[in-house]
């Protein structure tokens, strides 16, 4: 190589480097609506003004100290009264208000350090006075708290202790709260067994696909376990509908929301309740299309819209990247060409 040519090659760097910057700045700010609640409050009325809730995700999953399960604490607490403060003067809607206005999304792993499945009980109690202090705050702005599940190693202990905190007496009535149902696990009608049989009062179930595939797939063929997610999309897709219908036949007991960007599973949980007495969720940056077609069509739509900066927020991002260049995507397979029929063929 001559000496101009590496000189060109050591100069190209920072230009590389920059542009590389940019497009991830650009990707970010796709799904991401602010560094800060505050920030993220002109987008999130936008979302409003046209006709679609949101729940807001503070980004900043790994929590190691216990400082910083403290510090993600407040900045929930923080989150939940800055929105509600804000949504009391948005304008009244009709299909939104039938539930709050504010709807927080927490993930109790960044409320403790100490979730491990070898001791549980330690994690439980770490965890469940931080999550209990957020739900008085919930309850006290009329706020939605609402619990997101992650991997399948914490999914049992923060399903008991979802149960246990909402049969606390001082939550079984005017408190707003609900938890995860992911779809592509084997054992998801279980869980859903468990929260139905556990909970006593009204309370809502988010059903999604499931976001930590990869990670289930390799840790258990780490390890030699079975996978405990479907390793199939069919067998997803197909775990989604029943457990949709077994959510609607559960209603009022259950508020349903259906968080999904395929049209099939959309369409499926519109015909099991032509009532409408549902939520559809999309999540911002992939499904903004969508949001606008159904809230155009009347029905009641949040997106999920996560806040923070963009370090803290990297590994949302590449789920997102995972789930949008996936080959077996709705969306991308859509944008393909891909038959329409075929794709909304029954799984």
């Amino acid at each position: 190589r001559t000496a101009r040519g590496a000189a060109t090659s050591r100069a190209s760097g920072p230009a590389v480097g920059a542009v590389a910057g940019l497009a991830v700045h650009r990707m970010a700010t796709r799904f991401i609506v602010g560094a800060d609640p505050a920030d993220a409050v002109p987008t999130l009325s936008g979302l409003w003004e046209g006709g679609a809730a949101a729940t807001v995700d503070l980004l900043g999953e790994a929590t190691v100290t216990t400082a910083e399960a403290d510090r993600y604490a407040r900045r929930c607490d923080e989150a939940l009264r800055t929105l509600a403060t804000a949504a009391r003067d948005w304008p009244a809607r009709r299909t939104l208000d039938v539930a709050p206005r504010v709807n927080l999304s927490v993930k109790v792993t960044a409320l403790t350090a100490k979730v491990k499945a070898e001791a549980p009980d330690i994690g439980i109690a770490d965890a469940s006075h931080r999550l209990r202090m957020l739900l008085r705050t919930a309850k006290q702005v009329g706020a939605h708290l609402h619990v997101d599940m992650e991997s399948m190693d914490s999914r049992d202990l923060i399903t008991q202790l979802v149960i246990d905190l909402l049969n606390e007496p001082e939550f079984r009535t005017g408190l707003s709260a609900g938890i995860v149902l992911q779809a592509y696990l084997r054992d998801a009608d279980d869980q859903l067994d468990q929260l139905l049989g556990g909970i006593q009062q009204p309370f809502t179930i988010r059903l999604v696909k499931g976001a930590y595939w990869e990670h289930e797939t390799v840790e258990a063929r780490q390890n030699g376990w079975v996978s405990p997610v479907y390793l199939n999309k069919v067998e997803s897709d197909r775990s989604f509908e029943r457990l949709t219908q077994r959510l609607l036949d559960n209603r009022p007991h259950v508020k349903v929301a259906i968080a999904s960007h395929n049209v099939r599973s959309i369409a499926h949980a519109l015909a099991l309740a032509p009532d409408r007495d549902l939520e559809l969720q999309v999540l911002r940056g992939l499904g903004d299309d969508l949001q606008v077609a159904l809230t155009d069509m009347g029905l009641r739509v949040r997106t999920y819209c996560p806040v923070g900066d963009l370090v803290a927020g990297m590994s949302y991002l590449v789920r997102r990247l995972l789930e949008n260049t996936s080959n077996d995507s709705f969306l991308l397979s859509r944008s393909r060409g891909a038959d329409l029929d075929q794709l909304l063929a029954k799984p």
